[in-house]
């Protein structure tokens, strides 16, 4: 009666499986009837049907369509007609509206037959507002079930494999109730299921119910604190599957815990499943404004410490999600890319959410446009001041060239690399078009900016191979541009150090009060970081922040250089073993070597991927410690449900390392 597995296929929802109808919006379905009494006859044989959708379906509010039989199919609105010749079966294809409202619907012909069916958006169909013409985009953006998401840093993006599911059973009705228990649709079910339509506004409530600060039933709660207690470390979690089960499970408790990317990857996931193209991307150098003045302020004293004084943050990166759809609400120019972020961290209109707002916005500096561009543009804008408070009280602004808003990445389409995307975010650096923005955004710490040329200069530079587990040295690189001798002092810090900017406890410290620099001169001055002062230090980011400041002894100029490093995890080497086929059970032989000078206790690796692992994680646990420069090595089975490239997503932990990622792409054969 209701070809689910052709509707669901011929509507790119069949990986939801085929026990039910899921159709998008805009498109035809086909129902056959079996007539018991006469035959169909064109012309003389009405039906009458209507299409409900929420507990008040209404006319006026789009969540009741009534109509009935057309010569053929109107795919600007609600219709149905008969596509098949006279005669007791009788095919009918139904359309719904391209702008209705998305949800669960009961479908009635003539007051006795009843269907339900599932409405998502349609990116297919040019009539929607989240119409995208580009079947590669399509795959990469709706389809795609894992993907890539950068963290690291911005000299040094690391890429970490998720596994976004939004196909996985149980997950697009989890996606449903998070929008059932968003608390509009509490306080007026029948309003909320008619904004439902709308994209906008869609993309909004997600924002707020990815993460529960407003105590609303919100998915995720947030920690950012070194120990998780009552939770899992954000940094656990391989995929959104398990994360949206799991609450949907435990009546709408949050899971506990998540952080930005984990915010911003299961927005992705379950825009993608209700039909929206999104991605996921990372901004390096964020800066968290929260007092709207596009300056992040910093005063650090003659030991190079900073003085915290401030909720204004820089954040090492920051993810969060593009979705794609047409701006009706603004002046013409704004379709694209919406930014919207989960993550809470401000409050926007009374609720912690962010977005959408328009990429093109940001870039422009069109701060009034909605919603919530000025967060946005400070993010990828704001001017970073430092001040260096004296022993004597006091204060010098220092030199520093460190930027906000660089790199910002995505995962390029239909490949693993990194697709750079700040160019939507902004006009080139020093450009007249970025002055014009600044003006527009009246940003004015940067339109007062003198280009200077400071007498003294300080940079850093790394060593090769900076791995977990070794010692090394860092260098920085002083010199004298001026013509006259120069007698400094040189702070030269390092310290572990949060993605989000927390710092912690030092690793190595050098503070040279006689630094004697001729006209033109430089000097490499370099600092040794040992593994058994940083290993107990060390953040679940694995980032050191070294910082050194360079003060001049007879002027108190002061110049400082700052960066961050990345200690390499060791590799996880993955090998399938056996032909990857549907329903055959293969392999995945699993090797770590252990890189640290002592051993590894509590050691196990963990697996899952979209299509690959039933939906779930499969764990093997080593019941033996890994000595130093010893292999750990297991065998992990799993059985393949789907054909196509999947990504395996594998995840090592232990008490030293904490955990270790690595991901390996599979192509599943028929």
């Amino acid at each position: 009666m209701i070809q689910t597995a052709f509707n669901n296929t011929d509507h790119h929802t069949e990986l939801n499986g085929t026990d039910r109808l899921i159709v998008r919006r805009g498109q035809a379905f086909t129902i056959n009837l079996y007539l018991n009494s006469g035959s169909y006859q064109p012309g003389y044989s009405q039906l009458h049907i209507t299409a409900e959708t929420g507990p008040q379906p209404e006319e006026q509010y789009g969540t009741r369509a009534v109509f009935g039989l057309s010569n053929e199919i109107n795919d600007t609105c609600w219709s149905a007609a008969v596509s098949s010749p006279p005669g007791d079966t009788v095919c009918l294809s139904v359309c719904a509206a391209p702008d209705a409202p998305i949800g669960r619907y009961v479908l009635t012909l003539d007051e006795r037959i009843q269907f339900d069916f599932i409405l998502l958006f349609n990116p297919w169909c040019p009539r929607d507002v989240v119409y995208m013409d580009s079947e590669e985009k399509l795959a990469e953006y709706v389809l795609a079930q894992d993907g890539i998401i950068f963290r690291g840093d911005a000299e040094y993006p690391v890429p970490l494999a998720w596994y976004f599911g939004q196909f996985e059973e149980g997950i697009l009705d989890a996606c449903f109730r998070i929008l059932d228990m968003n608390p509009k649709h509490r306080r007026n079910p029948g309003k909320d299921c008619s904004g439902r339509r709308n994209v906008i506004y869609v993309t909004r409530v997600l924002s707020a119910m990815i993460n529960s600060n407003d105590r609303d039933y919100g998915v995720l709660e947030g920690c950012w604190k070194d120990t998780f207690d009552g939770g899992v470390s954000p940094m656990s979690w391989r995929g959104s599957v398990q994360i949206l089960r799991t609450w949907n499970s435990t009546s709408c408790l949050p899971v506990r815990y998540g952080q930005c990317w984990v915010f911003a990857a299961v927005g992705c996931t379950v825009s993608r499943a209700l039909g929206i193209p999104c991605r996921v991307v990372t901004n390096y150098y964020s800066a968290h404004d929260t007092n709207s003045n596009l300056v992040i302020e910093r005063y650090l004293n003659e030991k190079g410490e900073i003085e915290s004084s401030t909720r204004d943050m820089i954040w090492n990166y920051h993810c969060w999600v593009e979705s794609w759809m047409t701006r009706p609400d603004l002046p013409p120019g704004f379709d694209g890319w919406q930014a919207s972020d989960p993550t809470p961290q401000e409050k926007s209109e009374g609720v912690f959410c962010c977005g959408p707002v328009p990429v093109r916005a940001i870039k422009e500096g069109e701060l009034t446009l909605k919603y919530d561009a000025p967060f946005v543009f400070a993010e990828v804008n704001a001017d970073l001041v430092y001040t260096l408070k004296y022993n004597d009280g006091s204060t010098r602004k220092i030199v520093n060239d460190q930027k906000v808003g660089q790199k910002i990445s995505t995962k390029s389409v239909g490949r693993d690399a990194r697709e750079d995307i700040t160019h939507l975010y902004k006009y080139p650096e020093g450009s007249a078009e970025e002055r014009q923005v600044f003006e527009k955004a009246n940003h004015q710490n940067k339109l007062l900016q003198q280009k200077g040329n400071p007498g003294l200069h300080i940079t850093i530079k790394l060593s090769m191979g900076i791995r977990k587990g070794c010692d090394f040295d860092v260098f920085a690189i002083v010199s004298n541009n001026t013509e006259e001798n120069k007698k400094c002092r040189l702070v030269f810090a390092s310290r572990a150090v949060s993605y989000n900017g927390i710092v912690g406890r030092e690793c190595g410290f050098k503070d040279l009060l006689n630094v004697e620099l001729a006209p033109g001169g430089e000097r490499k001055v370099p600092l040794r970081l040992n593994y058994s002062k940083y290993c107990n230090n060390l953040m679940e980011d694995n980032l050191i922040r070294l910082g050194a400041l360079l003060i001049d002894s007879s002027t108190k100029e002061a110049v400082m250089a700052m960066r961050d490093i990345v200690l390499d995890d060791p590799e996880i080497k993955i090998r399938i073993l056996g032909e990857p086929k549907e329903k055959r059970k293969l392999a995945a032989e699993l090797t770590l070597q252990n890189p640290l000078p002592e051993p590894l206790q509590g050691c196990c690796f963990t697996i899952e991927g979209a299509n690959l692992t039933g939906g779930s994680s499969i764990t093997e646990k080593l019941e033996s410690p890994i000595e130093p420069g010893q292999e750990a090595k297991v065998k992990i089975y799993f059985t393949p449900t789907q054909s196509g490239l999947r990504k395996l997503v594998v995840d090592f932990d232990s008490d030293k390392l904490g955990h270790v990622r690595g991901y390996k792409n599979v192509i599943i054969g028929k």
